[in-house]
This record gives structure tokens, C-alpha cells and sequence, in this order.
């Protein structure tokens, strides 16, 4: 071992580590990494939760509850996860790919607004910067222009004519392998991306199952693009493995000398396989939800106590609201199509897109009812019990068909409402008042808003026009509690540890060579999917990075309004 020299940043040689980076988790972020690093001559490995999912071993429906839903304490080993808080319900996904294994595949762009919001304004030219890193995240997940249009999509279309938004309906831009124009599904040919150093790929047939992982080949998730390549390059992915513990080596506070990393296997019950890692450097990228609840964890037991207070703050959920139509006995197959494949804007900040899951996917259908609008509280839950006892007294049988959950998914279009508004709520690492033995990831602040009466508005409108029953989400209902798949922050981006958890290069306040690279960074309500966002958040954070050989291993956070010795 190499003799450590005051100050020094390297206390022993690279090799002398398992890894140079250790990335914990998958997803865009975490992908985007595990590429560039590897391509910069870096040993790589990924820490990943979740299972490797292939065409052959994904679920069919939904119902196969086993292999769908992520519960690993429950046995239930799939790559879907809802994780229920007093001001919200977060949808997230849980693999090898992270949420692109689940996720709709929609890359869209926000607005330039969403770059004078929050900590991050002004901490770098965002709206020069970004457009580069969009393309480069475009090219890599395969944006294209939806080009099949279901009927669902084409039940939005009518839908905006009615209120006067027509102009605004588009098709979304989408990570899915497509045909031409006219052209069939369902055509397998060698790797149309990358010069054919990818995997061969076979074109949508336009199913509507993007959200329960894409058995056909057209999806462009994560493991067909940055983790196909890094792991041609190197890079070590070790599945179902969850990292319980990260601490700086050789008692150096800041981590100037590295990392050792404990992990176990997380879908086992009881012989956990616990192993230990060392690393240079460390990359959290386990989502916005898991990335704060690991940081919490290792903030509260001492093992990275510098960790920025501001941890948890500013988390941000879009602004969402799920409601939808159902049709029963529609003579339109309305799952058909990609899982999003259109969009419109009903005002200034409400945008809608119409979402599907594939025929015979309906397990999602306990969790919807009757629309009903109103204020949050007792008033609106008496409204809902009127509205279903009117329902059920005036057209009983079609009542009860509205209700079972069978053909659900044939007869549903979704609409996701997103809007681009400054509002945010906070997650703390408590001890809640049901389980005082030991602390979870509990949420606090102002309620985000259930109710958008535009988005309802429109969603009766949209109901008439085609026979239907407008619907809502229980839980908001019931409980004024929101359902998203987008959750956001927890570790913004900021310009010191007072106002947020990484710098404007996404590099861990308090700490040398750790970084943090999923959505947990986005510090503003992007009102659209998030996921092209994240990617090229990333891209541009992993720029910043030497290649191996210029490396000085002394990387840290800039500040203001702090000291250097304080941050260092």
C-alpha cells in the first residue's frame, strides 16, 4: 500500500480497489453513468435491486401478481412497485434498466420555464447547455415520432377538437423500434442503432403492453442501449443486490481515500449473502425515492454524516393527477396502441396524455371509481357515495359493469394529467407514530392537489363523447392522496449543502469523488415524462468526469455561500 502523504488524495493504488466507480442502481441515470464511465477506461460496477428481465421470463398480464409486482419480503419477485405516503403514491420500477423496463417509453423535452425554477436557476446556462445532452440522450433511447395511432389516441384527438385544443394534440416521441408508415409490426432485423454493435430489434405491433415489459423486442429499455454497451465494455451488473451500507475507508471523513460498499441479496428471505466492496468513487442513481431513502439510512447511522441536511426536500410529483374514461362493451379495442401515444394541452400549465395497458392487464382496475370533483375532505367523499348510489340506482347493470374488473384494460384510456407548477412536498426519515421501534421514509408539507376541475372537466367531456363513464382514482378520493410515476427530487441540485444535496455537476455536497445522477436532482416540476430529462442530466453531469488516465481522484463539490473547509 502506497504511503499517505498530507493531503494527498490517494492513499493507495486504483488497483488496489474492486472497483473504480460502484454504481448503485440502473435506471437512466444510473445507465448513463455505467456507459460513459466504462468508455472512459474506468472499472465499473453496477449494484442493482432488481431482477434481469428477458422477453421469455416477463409476465403476460398483471395479474400474475408474482411476477409483476415488486414485494421481495411478500415473495413477490416482479419489476412494478407502489409505495404508499401520507401525501402521496408513488409508481416506480425495480430492475436490471430500472423504470425503463416499466415505464411508457415517452421522451419528451419540458419546457425552457422549467430552468428558472428552483435552486438550480442560474447555476449554469441550462437552456444553452441542455439541447446537446437532449440529442445525445435522444440518439442513445431511440426517439422517434409515434407513428400508430390507437383508438384511444384518436378518442383524445376528438376530445381536444370539443374544447377547442385541437391544435395542440400531438403524437409523443417514444423509445420504441417502429415500421414506416403503413408498414407491418413485428419485423425482426440486426441492431438499426448503433452500427450494429447492439442487439437485433423487432418493430412495434402496437400491442399497448410498454408497461409490462415489451415481449416483442421494440422497446428501446435501458439494457438494448447504455447497459448493453457498458457491459460489452466491462462493466460488471450485479442483479438483485441491495446496498445497505457505504463507508468512507481508512476513517477520511470527506472520502478522499475511497469507499467500501456492503450489500446483500434482496430477494432472498433469509441467507442474505452479504458481500463488501471497495470503490474510488461512488454513484447513487436508485431513483429519486430510493436514492433519498439510501442517503437517509446512511445519514442517521453515521456512515455519511455530512450529507446535507436539505436531504428530502423539494420533492416533487409533477403535479399529477390519473383519471380516465372507461367504455364498457366498447367496439373499439382501446388498448391497442403504444402505452402513451399522444398527448395535448388543455391550458397554459395542464397537459394530458392518453395511457393504455395491454387486453387482459386489469388488476390496475380495483383502484379506480365513479370522477368525482369537489373539495378534499368529507364533502367529497359523500359526493362519491351519492354519485355511485345514483349510478347504481339508474343503471344497475351497467353499474355493475362498470366495476368488474375484467375487460378493463380493452375498455380504459387513462388520462395522465401533469402540470407544470412550482409545488413540492418533503420526505423525513422518522419514526412514525404506529411503528416507534425504527425510522421510515415518511412524507410532510402542503398536500399536493387532487382535484384539477379542468382535467375533470375534460374528462367528462371526453366520457359523452364516447359513451362512457368518466373515472377517478380511489385514493384521491378517499384519502386526497395523488398517484405518480414521477416522482422527483429529494437531492436537488443547488448552489451549496443550505439549499440542496449536489452541486450544478451533480457532485455530493461534504464529500469527494460521490455523486448522485437519477431524478432525485431535478429541483423544478418538469410537467412532462421525466425520463429524456434525466438522461440528459446525467450525460451532461458524466462530461465533467477525466478520463481514467487524467484522473486526480480529488473531485468535490463547488460551493457558495460556504466555506471550501466546510464542504471539502
Amino acid at each position: 500500500m502506497t504511503p499517505k502523504t498530507p493531503g494527498s488524495a490517494v492513499s493507495r493504488p486504483s488497483d488496489s480497489y474492486d472497483f473504480d466507480f460502484l454504481v448503485v442502481g440502473s435506471g437512466f441515470g444510473g445507465s448513463v453513468s455505467t456507459l460513459r464511465l466504462t468508455e472512459k477506461g474506468y472499472r465499473v460496477a453496477v449494484m442493482e435491486m432488481g431482477r434481469r428481465w428477458t422477453p421469455e421470463n416477463l409476465p403476460r398480464t398483471n395479474w400474475s401478481i408474482r411476477r409483476y409486482f415488486w414485494r421481495p419480503g411478500l415473495a413477490l419477485r416482479g419489476f412494478f412497485n407502489m409505495r404508499f405516503f401520507r401525501h402521496v403514491t408513488v409508481l416506480h420500477g425495480c430492475a436490471v434498466g430500472g423504470g425503463s423496463i416499466t415505464y411508457a417509453c415517452t421522451l419528451l423535452r419540458p419546457p425552457d420555464k422549467v430552468w428558472d425554477y428552483g435552486y438550480w436557476a442560474g447555476l449554469s446556462d441550462w437552456k444553452d447547455e441542455m439541447p446537446r445532452h437532449y440529442d445525445t440522450a435522444s440518439r442513445m433511447l431511440g426517439v422517434t415520432v409515434n407513428n400508430i395511432l390507437g383508438p384511444g389516441d384518436l378518442l383524445l384527438q376528438r376530445g381536444a377538437a370539443a374544447i377547442g385544443a385541437e391544435s395542440t394534440f400531438y403524437r409523443t416521441h417514444v423509445g420504441i423500434f417502429q415500421s414506416p408508415n403503413g408498414e407491418p409490426g413485428g419485423q425482426t432485423c440486426p441492431d438499426p442503432y448503433f452500427g450494429g454493435e447492439g442487439p437485433e430489434r423487432t418493430t412495434c405491433n402496437g400491442c399497448g403492453g410498454c408497461m409490462m415489459g415489451c415481449r416483442n423486442g421494440a422497446k428501446n429499455t435501458l439494457d438494448k442501449n447504455y447497459l448493453y454497451l457498458a457491459e460489452k465494455r466491462g462493466a460488471v451488473v450485479f442483479p438483485e443486490t441491495r446496498v445497505v451500507e457505504v463507508r468512507p475507508l481508512n476513517a477520511e471523513p470527506n472520502g478522499s481515500d475511497g469507499y467500501e460498499v456492503f450489500t446483500v441479496k434482496s430477494t432472498a428471505l433469509f441467507r442474505r449473502q452479504p458481500r463488501r466492496f471497495t470503490c474510488r468513487a461512488v454513484v447513487f442513481s436508485a431513483s429519486s425515492l430510493g436514492t433519498t431513502e439510501l442517503l437517509f439510512r446512511l445519514k442517521s447511522k453515521g456512515s455519511l454524516p455530512r450529507i446535507s441536511p436539505q436531504l428530502g426536500k423539494h420533492v416533487r410529483t409533477n403535479c399529477e393527477s390519473l383519471i380516465g374514461i372507461r367504455v364498457p362493451g366498447s367496439g373499439d379495442d382501446l388498448s391497442k396502441g403504444v402505452a402513451i401515444g399522444s398527448g395535448i394541452y388543455i391550458d397554459e400549465h395542464t397537459h394530458i396524455e392518453a395511457v393504455r395497458y395491454p387486453a387482459g392487464s386489469d388488476a390496475m382496475s380495483v383502484w379506480a371509481t365513479i370522477l368525482t370533483g369537489g373539495r378534499p375532505g368529507p364533502a367529497r367523499i359523500a359526493l362519491w357515495m351519492k354519485n355511485l348510489w345514483w349510478a347504481a340506482l339508474r343503471h344497475p347493470a351497467r353499474t355493475f359493469r362498470l366495476f368488474q374488473p375484467f375487460g378493463w384494460a380493452r375498455e380504459c384510456v387513462i388520462l395522465l394529467c401533469m402540470q407544470a407548477l412550482d409545488v413540492h412536498i418533503d420526505m423525513c426519515w422518522e419514526r412514525p407514530w404506529f411503528w416507534p421501534f425504527r425510522k421510515f421514509l415518511v412524507s410532510r408539507g402542503d398536500k399536493v392537489p387532487t382535484y384539477i376541475p379542468q382535467a375533470n372537466a375534460f374528462a367528462e367531456k371526453l366520457a359523452r363523447l364516447a359513451g362512457g363513464t368518466a373515472m377517478s382514482m380511489l385514493p384521491e378520493i378517499l384519502f386526497n392522496i395523488p398517484g405518480t410515476a414521477h416522482c422527483l427530487g429529494g437531492c436537488i441540485i443547488a448552489d451549496s449543502p443550505r439549499n440542496g444535496v449536489v452541486d450544478s455537476r451533480h457532485r455530493v455536497f461534504g464529500y469527494r469523488n460521490m455523486y448522485v445522477c437519477d431524478g432525485s436532482v431535478v429541483a423544478a416540476n418538469l410537467g412532462v415524462n421525466p425520463s429524456l430529462t434525466i438522461t440528459a442530466l446525467a450525460e451532461r453531469a458524466l462530461g465533467f468526469i477525466p478520463s481514467a488516465t487524467d484522473t486526480a481522484w480529488d473531485d468535490c463539490a463547488e460551493t457558495s455561500n460556504v466555506s471550501a473547509d466546510t464542504a471539502a
